[in-house]
Formats: C-alpha cells, sequence, structure tokens
C-alpha cells in the first residue's frame, strides 16, 4: 500500500506559505516593499520575488526581515525553521536536467493537493496518461527533445502519478473535450490502451471523469485548458495554473480563481453524466482497432 504524504512536509507548500506570512508581516507594520527594499539595501525585486514564491530565500535574509518588522520570539524561530524546509528538495529534484522551474513548482503544488479540477480539450490529463500516450506527446510536441529527455519526461509524468495510489491521494476531477478521446495519439492500438486505462481510473474513488460531447456546441473551456488545486490546510489559498508556451501562469487572486471555478462549474453542466462518459470512452476505444 503507497504510503502516507504529509502535506507539510512538501518543500513547494512550505515555501508558499513563508512567502504568504512574510507578506502579510510585512502589511501589518504598514510599510511598502518599497520601503523595505530601501531599508534593508535590497533590490525591490527582491522582495516581490520572495512575497510572491518566485525564490527561496536564505535564513539570514529572513531573519533580517523580521526583524525589520518586529518578529521576536518562537514564532520568529518558527518562520525561519519553515525557511530551512522550504529549502529542502522534493522528490522532482532529481528530474531538474529536463523540468523548467515553473513545471516543478506545479510538481510541488500538485503533489500537496487535496483536489484537483482539470480542464483538458486537446489531451488525455497528465495524471492519467499512459507511459506510451506520454511518450508520444513528448516526441510531437512543440519542443524539439532527443530520446534521452523524451525518457526521462515519461519517468517525470510516470512518477507524478504515484499520487493517485496514495492512502490519502487527491480528489481528481478530470473534463475533457470529446475531441480528446478521438484523437489517435501513438495510433490505434495505443489509443485503444490509452482509453482503457481512463475507463478503469474513472472506476476508482476519488476519480471522476466527465466528456463534454461535440453537441455541447461552444462551452466555458473554449479559451483553453486549466487546472484548478486546493489544499487541506486554510492558510495554503487555491491556485489556478495555466500552461502556455510562453511560460506557465499562476493564479492566486480570489476573483480570478473564482472565475475559473465557475467555468470548471459551467463545464460540468456541459458535460456528460459521468457514466455516461465512461460509455462513450468505451464505446469509442471499442472502435480503435
Amino acid at each position: 500500500m503507497a504510503r502516507r504524504s504529509n502535506p507539510d512536509q512538501n518543500p513547494t507548500l512550505r515555501g508558499r506559505r513563508l512567502a504568504i506570512e512574510l507578506q502579510r508581516r510585512r502589511e501589518g507594520t504598514g510599510m511598502s516593499r518599497e520601503e523595505v527594499a530601501r531599508q534593508l539595501e535590497w533590490s525591490t525585486s527582491t522582495l516581490f520575488r520572495i512575497e510572491t514564491g518566485r525564490s527561496r530565500p536564505q535564513p539570514g535574509n529572513v531573519r533580517s526581515l523580521l526583524e525589520l518588522y518586529g518578529v521576536t520570539g518562537p514564532e520568529r524561530d518558527g518562520l525561519i525553521q519553515l525557511t530551512r524546509d522550504a529549502r529542502q528538495p522534493g522528490w522532482w529534484h532529481s528530474f531538474r536536467d529536463v523540468l523548467p522551474n515553473p513545471y516543478e513548482v506545479y510538481i510541488g503544488l500538485e503533489a500537496g493537493a487535496a483536489s484537483i479540477r482539470n480542464f483538458e480539450p486537446i489531451v488525455i490529463p497528465g495524471l492519467l496518461q499512459t507511459a506510451d500516450y506520454t511518450r508520444e506527446m513528448c516526441r510531437n510536441g512543440p519542443m524539439e527533445l532527443d530520446r534521452d529527455e523524451v525518457e526521462r519526461r515519461v519517468e517525470v509524468r510516470v512518477a507524478r502519478q504515484q499520487i493517485l495510489t496514495r492512502d490519502d491521494r487527491p480528489r481528481l476531477w478530470a473534463v475533457i473535450d470529446e475531441a480528446v478521446i478521438r484523437r489517435q495519439v501513438g495510433g490505434p492500438q495505443a489509443m485503444r490502451v490509452q482509453l482503457q486505462h481512463l475507463v478503469d481510473c474513472a472506476e476508482q474513488g476519488k476519480t471522476t471523469l466527465q466528456v463534454v460531447p461535440y453537441r455541447a456546441g461552444a462551452h466555458a473551456g473554449t479559451a483553453g485548458p486549466f487546472v484548478i488545486l486546493d489544499f487541506p490546510e486554510p492558510t495554503d489559498p487555491d491556485v489556478v495554473y495555466v500552461e502556455t508556451l510562453a511560460g506557465d501562469i499562476y493564479l492566486e487572486e480570489r476573483a480570478d480563481v473564482s472565475r475559473y471555478i465557475l467555468a470548471f462549474e459551467r463545464l460540468l453542466a456541459a458535460a456528460l453524466h459521468p457514466d455516461d462518459s465512461v460509455r462513450l470512452i468505451q464505446q469509442v476505444a471499442d472502435t480503435m482497432t
């Protein structure tokens, strides 16, 4: 049986929590980023990267911030320890040769999520892909990768999927367009295996799969794919992840997240019932010969 995962041991969530706490302490003093940067003789961009989680500060830098904010005693010690913990590598650290930093962040967030809501209009969601499907996507995707790089990315994808085997696995709700199950990736036999894998996954607890049929016409997902992640701790706000060729986007403002939650709810309304979705996927799989 897969072991449990403690979200408090996830370095990405630790770093995100630290960033939130440091910004909250600064705002509590009434100081602007510019004022803090001036007093510490830092660049404003340095403080911005710390407070948005784009960089992991050294404990000494956090100590300087907390001293300026008047944070002392156990509270200061706890935040400095959180800084040290956030700098510990996650399992994905060993794949840094093929992972861009923004994608490392996503993997860390995904690993610590309590629930994952994913819409995909073109491809099978990553957590539900077979190795052959992933391999074909990497070979024919927008990036030029050599054979070793392709295989390393397949390894990453397979490792990511282990979160669905944990005792405390996240709740996965995946909505896909009908085009996803009809596009043959890797040929008929490989696609048949992939579709059967989807059916098997949908029959597991905590995984719900729905298909938006062609007949639904225009729908709330026509703007593109997205993922909504939420977390066990109330102090860790929901985040929306949008992947683009120009770079990955993370949205955490409540208004932005709410827009995507509404879009996902509208997609659910347009999609087939989960049982009907599984039947359609099985029907399409049976035609792949």
